[in-house]
């Protein structure tokens, strides 16, 4: 049996599609399908009496057609924070992969089709704490980089802030989303290969715990 467990935390992507990304509103990918990256940064959190303070998950994924549709399926293969020691690499496998409740679980149920690997690897993912900029980079593997949508009447000051989201890959409740544009979104990894920068980009904050029930 699974253990209890919460965490809070920051979810980041940088996908194929148009700003903004139509998957977020419940809608097709801009193209009809998607490839992208998808980064999650653990601020708290515990997996039973594990710590998983600090920690790090970044994935790698593609689909297509409409993914809150029952018939699609994401592809994707995963980089775990090669800092988690053996304890806590276990519990963010449990977690992530869907298998100890909340809100992973539901979204793995739904959408998870082929897993192409696991691997642990160094992941350096930083957030402005203003949500102004966001970045990740795997080992080579993984780079996506994003500044704050702006436009002729937004300075960027104030972030672009969409609350209660019909299509939050953060699940129900999270938020608020800020919108940016990929300076960086590129991949060769799992034989994925791409270059999206200059599409969509997004910063999500979270809070899951496996008590959640959808």
């Amino acid at each position: 049996m699974a253990e209890s467990w919460s965490i809070k935390g920051d979810f980041i992507d940088f996908c194929k599609c148009a700003v903004p990304c139509p998957c977020s509103w419940g809608r097709p990918p801009t193209e009809g399908d998607c490839q992208g990256v998808v980064a999650w940064r653990i601020r708290e959190g515990s997996y039973g009496d594990v710590k998983l303070d600090g920690l790090k998950v970044v994935g790698v994924s593609e689909f297509e057609g409409n993914i809150w549709d029952e018939d699609v399926k994401m592809d994707a293969g995963l980089f775990i924070d090669e800092s988690a020691d053996e304890d806590q690499r276990g519990a963010l496998q449990s977690v992530f992969g869907g298998e100890a409740g909340g809100w992973p679980q539901a979204l793995a149920e739904s959408a998870f089709g082929e897993v192409k690997g696991i691997e642990f690897a160094p992941i350096d993912l930083e957030i402005a704490d203003d949500s102004s900029s966001w970045s990740v980079a795997v080992n080579g593997k993984v780079n996506g980089a994003s500044e704050v949508l702006t436009g002729p009447t937004s300075s960027g000051a104030t972030p672009v802030q969409v609350t209660n989201m019909p299509g939050s890959e953060a699940g129900p409740g999270s938020g608020p989303m800020v919108y940016g544009i990929a300076s960086k979104n590129d991949v060769d990894a799992y034989g994925y290969k791409w270059d999206w920068a200059g599409r969509s980009a997004k910063h999500i904050p979270f809070e899951w715990s496996s008590e959640d029930e959808f």
